[in-house]
């Protein structure tokens, strides 16, 4: 993350101290257990237990998958900032949640009944990404954290072998069920472990979903509640999967006018925990233009257009990061460092 990408603007490569401050975000959340938006089926009265008892190391944070992608973005700001503010913090509570026993507690979790749909995909694709992301740290404490998480990645892992061959369709919302940013974040976690056959798998996957598609309906976007844009989203994950040339045709196909109309938006009220999705949607446009503009090679008359508009979507969503409402500092920081590593090449 620490360098932009020539010419884009040094004022959005984040210093140490406001990558501390993002850090900061995430340690004051991941050990608060309440509010908390539980996913969870009851298969008796003995399962009425509160998120702690349930969650060991994912407690946090409002919701599981909000803690798994928090702990995400500590492992990255710390491998990209030796020296973070509050790093000590950071490690801390990172060797306190990543243990054998507490990853044990989330594998036994899901060994239970009614469970085969828990976090089903959006979780399971954030988990692979911390330990996508941990797997690149070569370190002696990230190494640990690294071998405590496996299980669990073996886990969800296998859960995506068996589940992807059944879904017929794509899941094509701006929320979390979405079928594309999962399938892009799992990628990431297939490449890094080497994991040929999930790799190829999700790759399939993605070019039965999506390789024939025309006409994307970007102007029907957002949705009230979105943090994610479909069109966009899955025009980041074929920017994946395609050689360069074919992509440009597969995007000329799908959204020939991008980014034409497409602007910031504002939500209407950052207290609520819907409509603040619409900060989060900025961030995560933000990066998944820069991901189409970097697949489509600076030469390319679009990327130019692609990346302004991105930067003018970070630009929108950074300011509230830190609003002094729960509903959005509990999980935006998370975003606005994808979109950050993704304008910065990585």
């Amino acid at each position: 993350m620490p360098g932009a990408r020539r010419g884009l603007g040094a004022e959005l490569a984040p210093s140490p101290q406001e990558a501390g401050r993002f850090a900061a975000l995430a340690l004051r959340c991941l050990g608060r257990e309440y509010p908390n938006k539980l996913d969870h089926v009851m298969n008796g009265a003995g399962e009425v237990q509160g998120p702690r008892a349930l969650h060991p190391a994912f407690y946090g944070c409002f919701d599981w998958h909000s803690a798994v992608h928090g702990h995400w973005m500590l492992v990255r700001l710390l491998k990209d900032f030796p020296g973070l503010p509050g790093g000590a913090e950071a490690r801390d509570l990172l060797d306190a949640h990543l243990r054998p026993d507490c990853i044990a507690g989330e594998v036994a979790y899901l060994d239970q009944a009614n469970r085969r749909s828990f976090e089903r995909s959006y979780g399971w694709a954030w988990l692979l990404k911390l330990a996508a992301e941990l797997r690149a740290w070569d370190a002696p404490q990230p190494r640990r954290w690294s071998q405590a998480l496996q299980p669990l990645a073996d886990r969800l892992a296998a859960q995506f072998m068996d589940f992807l061959p059944k879904q017929a369709h794509p899941i094509r919302t701006g929320v979390h069920p979405n079928t594309a940013f999962s399938l892009h974040l799992a990628l990431d976690y297939a490449r890094a472990a080497g994991a040929a056959d999930l790799g190829h798998l999700l790759e399939e996957r993605a070019l039965a979903y999506f390789g024939r598609d025309r006409n994307g309906p970007l102007a029907w976007e957002p949705g009230g509640e979105d943090f994610l844009s479909p069109c966009l989203e899955e025009a980041a994950l074929m920017a994946r999967v395609l050689p360069r040339a074919r992509f440009a045709r597969w995007l000329r196909a799908f959204l020939p006018g991008l980014p034409e109309g497409l602007e910031p938006v504002v939500p209407g009220d950052r207290t609520d925990p819907k409509l603040v999705h619409l900060d989060g949607l900025n961030l995560s446009r933000a990066r998944a233009l820069h991901e189409v503009a970097a697949a489509l090679g600076e030469g390319h008359p679009r990327s130019r257009l692609l990346t302004a508009a991105a930067d003018r979507h970070l630009r929108a969503g950074l300011p509230h990061l830190a609003s002094g409402h729960y509903e959005g500092e509990h999980w935006l920081a998370t975003f606005a460092v994808l979109a950050l590593a993704a304008r910065s090449g990585g």
